[in-house]
């Protein structure tokens, strides 16, 4: 794996985490190519590019900054392409006060254009219960560690 292309598709990758920590709809923006594939957490199953406007309407539901760190990632690279998956944790806190700490899955997708770094794909998701609930399974975490939401022992 060439070190340059690394440190660039890493570079991306710590940007938008910047931006969520931010709350930097610009920046989140401009880690995607405009017409980047994107099947989000929320609504719709599916859309084409990041709306600048609807990244600040989500952001404005956070008082404080959106904390994203990943897990168990694997990063492949390749001379214009590269995929990175992994388990995600987000936290922070919602303007009502409610605390977030959830685990989910991401795929992300880069492709190399103009000498440059882009997502160009980004599909993130949760289980869910296959107990006829229907219920996203929020609950979970790789390594069992306490849970903002756990109630207290």
């Amino acid at each position: 794996m060439n070190v340059q292309e690394q440190d660039g598709v890493i570079a991306v990758l710590k940007r938008l985490g910047m931006g969520h920590a931010a709350k930097d709809a610009a920046m989140i923006v401009d880690c995607y190519a405009p017409d980047a594939t994107i099947y989000g957490l929320a609504p719709p199953l599916g859309s084409r590019g990041m709306d600048p406007d609807e990244v600040k309407a989500w952001l404005a539901t956070w008082d404080g900054p959106i904390d994203i760190d990943g897990a168990e990632s694997e990063l492949v690279i390749g001379a214009d392409l590269a995929w990175v998956t992994g388990l995600n944790r987000m936290r922070g806190t919602k303007t009502d006060g409610e605390r977030v700490d959830m685990w989910f899955r991401t795929t992300i997708c880069l492709r190399k254009q103009e000498g440059r770094w882009r997502i160009v794909h980004d599909h993130s998701s949760t289980p869910f219960y296959m107990d006829g609930s229907g219920r996203a399974a929020v609950d979970l975490s790789p390594d069992g560690q306490a849970r903002w939401n756990d109630p207290a022992p």
